[in-house]
Parts: structure tokens; sequence; C-alpha cells
């Protein structure tokens, strides 16, 4: 988190991968909100496990802040951030494109994709937002690699 304070400036593009269970998720969802940009182009949440209070805290710090692209992905069953992101992205219309992915809905719906469940893909959409497919979504890091290089 030092880091991304320290050149916040000059940050573009962030991708946070947590992939256990040891309360990362937790510290960097309460923090992570205080300390980056006003404008990033892409930021992506790769977390173990959501707590819909620790990624409340993360929208509500964070609510000055425009993404162009977000993308959530949850590898364990989370708790519900659908009515978090709604009232604290969608409302404020802070992001261009918006793609989740993963178990982030307590309920059980056939896809893990918010992209899947249409009445909430028109719901988004009359906000201008474009929910897309994660994996379409996706920054391929080998291919963003490539062209930096």
């Amino acid at each position: 988190l030092n880091l991304i304070e320290n050149i916040k400036h000059n940050l573009n593009y962030l991708t946070i991968s947590i992939h256990d269970n040891n309360g990362h998720n937790s510290i960097i969802l309460q923090k992570l909100g205080k300390i980056i940009p006003l404008k990033l182009e892409y930021l992506h949440l790769y977390l173990y496990y959501i707590k819909a209070y620790d990624f409340e805290v993360f929208l509500k710090s964070s609510q000055d802040t425009f993404t162009k692209k977000l993308l959530i992905s949850n590898i364990t069953k989370g708790q519900d951030i659908l009515p978090s992101i709604k009232t604290y992205i969608m409302k404020k219309r802070r992001v261009k494109y918006l793609a989740i992915n993963g178990a982030l809905f307590r309920s059980e719906f056939v896809s893990d994709e918010l992209f899947s469940l249409e009445d909430e893909v028109k719901e988004f959409m009359l906000y201008d937002i474009k929910v897309k497919s994660y994996y379409g979504l996706a920054i391929n890091m080998d291919d963003f690699m490539k062209e930096v290089i």
C-alpha cells in the first residue's frame, strides 16, 4: 500500500491479487480507497473473500475516484456486494466499464458473472455503465508486457 501511495500520481493501471484468506483482503479494502488516485484507467481487484463491510469502506473512502475499467473477482463465496456497487458506483457513475466474476452474490445464480444477468446489466446501462464479460475486460499481463516493452 505504501508503494501505491508513493506512485499514485503516475499510476493508471492497478491489479491487486490476494489468493489466500489471511486477513489481507480486509486490510487492503479498508486502506486502499484512501490512497488510490482520483482517476484510474484500470482497477482489478482479485480477492480471496470479500466482506460487504470492508468493500463498503473501500467504496466510501474512494468515492471521488473515477475508474474507466473496474474488474472485481472473488475466489470464494463472499458476501453480497451488489447493493454497495449500486449505491456507490452505479448511482454516482464512477466507472465506465464494469466486470464482476466469482461468487460475489449471496444467492446462487446460474453464472458467476454480472454480465450474464440481463436485468442487472440493463439497470447499469441506465447510468451509462457498460457491464462487460470479466474475461473480455481483463488485461492479459503477458500481452500487456509485450506492448510496454
